[in-house]
This record gives structure tokens, C-alpha cells and sequence, in this order.
């Protein structure tokens, strides 16, 4: 990850629909050569941020710069140099693999014969060179995401925003897509995702902001909100009983706290085999006992009071 100027800057940025506050007066910067995430459950104000950063939608109040230039000014000229990979792939079922990408390079002002060759490097990077001339609609779901992202790097842009790359995906589609999209930050490009999934986000980012009701709840490294918002471990504990409810009360003190959820009793701490010998030693005897490690959804439970798939 280089340093620098950010590419992204932005200040109390807002984001209103009529009365309704989609993003309310957050601050981010986006460094060069980082993969900069933003986490939280659907409706946290992650999609309205990144039509902003797109010059797609502009902002309803603050400050936003994108490659030191405003997007509602230099909206073209930002957007030359941007690669978008949507939430839901647009593709055009009409052309060939292919063609998607020639097509769309055409849009940039790209020769026929620099786009043909860009769409060879970028079949390859993706892995779709043996499906080059087939139609878009036989082609996978992980198929589709992977030309959607090599239609976003058509351009060689400097900031590739990608919302929700891996939602829909089964998990060996998602682990391709993730990477590819390694390779990219290895190769120094600037990456700009919104995921509601935690292992995403702890896989690819170097830096997040977790999102909640359009507000910045907390930011970090993963390793660093991790360590700042939760335990070392987590215990989770599955009663045989219709609520989870009462055994809660009973493991108050074993850990740094307790969180109930209709399935499962979290208990978070230091060292998790010891607190399962505790638990054992209050004659509580759980149908099922998971020992594990804190993650970003631990993070965003502790903050918010809720997880990232409710």
C-alpha cells in the first residue's frame, strides 16, 4: 500500500431522498494503492455512498473529492477514470464475452484494436479466455461477476468501487472473485468495496469504516476494530430450549459480556476453553459449544446491538 494524497476525500458528507437521511455527515479518505471497505447490513447507507463516489448521484450536503476534483463539476472526467463494478451485474446478454468488453472499451475513446487486445489481458486475468465467444446468459453467476469486474478495469482506472462484488455467489465463486481482486490491490490498484459479509471484508480490506443507519460507527484495520471492540475468543453456546433467555443471566461475569441471540448465547473472553470449563462447572449443560475467534461481525454486534444479517 502506497501513501499519499488521497484519491477520495470526504467531510461531513450527506445524503438525503426527501425526508429521509440515507448518509448522514460521514468522513472517509482513500488512500492510493488501498482496498478501503465499507461494512454494515443493507439499508446502512453504503450503496448511496458509492453512487456519490461515482458521480452517479450527487451529494445533499458536505464535501466530497474524487482525484482532487468535485464530482458534480467534473463528474466526466472522474468518471473516465473510475472502473464500476455494480451490485447487480448489467451485462448485455446480446454480445458475446467478449464483446462486453470491447463494446464498453469503445465508450473511453479506445481503439478496435487496443480494446481487442485489452479484452484478451483481461479474459486472462479473469479466466474467461475459453468462454471469449460464448453468450452472456449460459455463463455462472461467479462467470458474470468476473466479467463485470474485468468491464470495470477496461479503462485502467485508478479507482476500481465495487458494491457488494460476491452477493449471490456459492462460496467457490466468491473465493475466486476475492482472488482476483487480491491480485488487483497487489498490482497497486485502489480498491473501494461495500460488503455486508464480515470474512469479505476481513479477507480484502485494509481499512473499513463499519456503517449503521447512514452514520460511521467505528474505523479501522479489521485487526484493529477487532482488538479495540471485541475479545480474543468467543464462546457460542446453543441451549435445548425455546429462548436462550434465562442461561444468559446465568453466565454473567464469566466474560467481558454476554450477548443473546434467538439461537445462541455469545459469551465473549479472553480464553475460550476456560470459559467452556466455567460453564461446565455451573451445571449448565448446552446442546452444542463453538469455540472461536472474534470477527468483524462480533465488531459490529458490540456497536450496533444487532448483526449484519438482520
Amino acid at each position: 500500500m502506497t501513501s499519499g494524497q488521497p484519491l477520495i476525500q470526504a467531510r461531513g458528507l450527506v445524503k438525503r431522498f426527501g425526508d429521509f437521511t440515507a448518509v448522514d455527515g460521514i468522513d472517509v479518505e482513500v488512500r492510493p494503492g488501498e482496498a478501503f471497505g465499507f461494512l454494515g447490513p443493507n439499508g446502512a447507507g453504503k450503496s448511496s455512498t458509492m453512487r456519490m463516489v461515482g458521480c452517479i448521484s450527487p451529494p445533499s450536503g458536505g464535501e466530497l473529492r474524487i482525484l482532487d476534483m468535485d464530482p458534480v463539476a467534473d463528474g466526466p472526467a472522474i468518471r473516465a477514470r473510475l472502473g464500476v463494478c455494480p451490485q447487480l451485474d448489467n451485462l448485455d446478454p446480446e454480445l458475446t464475452v467478449r464483446e462486453n468488453l470491447t463494446v464498453y472499451a469503445r465508450y473511453f475513446g479506445i481503439s478496435r484494436r487496443a480494446a481487442r487486445e485489452r479484452a484478451a489481458e483481461l479474459l486472462d486475468f479473469v479466466q474467461l479466455t475459453e468462454r471469449a465467444d460464448s453468450k452472456v446468459e449460459p455463463l455462472s453467476g461467479g462467470m458474470k461477476r468476473r466479467l463485470t469486474i474485468a468491464r470495470a478495469l477496461v479503462n485502467d482506472p485508478e479507482i476500481v468501487l465495487l458494491d457488494e462484488p460476491t452477493t449471490g455467489l456459492d462460496p467457490q465463486a466468491r473465493h475466486l472473485v476475492w482472488e482476483r481482486l487480491f491480485r488487483l490491490k497487489q498490482q497497486g490498484v485502489t480498491l473501494v468495496l461495500t460488503t455486508h459479509y464480515m470474512d469479505e471484508a476481513e479477507q480484502l480490506c485494509d481499512r473499513l469504516v463499519v456503517m449503521d443507519g447512514g452514520r460511521i460507527v467505528a474505523e479501522g484495520s479489521p485487526r484493529e476494530l477487532i482488538e479495540q471492540h471485541s475479545t480474543r475468543e468467543v464462546v457460542e453456546l446453543r441451549f435445548a430450549a425455546e429462548s436462550q433467555d434465562p442461561f444468559a443471566g446465568k453466565l454473567d461475569g464469566l466474560g467481558e459480556r454476554v450477548e443473546v441471540l434467538p439461537d445462541r448465547v455469545l459469551l465473549y473472553v479472553p480464553d475460550g476453553d476456560a470459559a467452556v470449563a466455567e460453564v461446565t462447572a455451573l451445571g449448565l449443560q448446552p446442546a452444542n459449544v463453538l469455540v472461536r475467534r472474534s470477527g468483524l461481525e462480533d465488531v459490529f454486534l458490540h456497536l450496533t446491538g444487532r448483526t449484519l444479517v438482520d
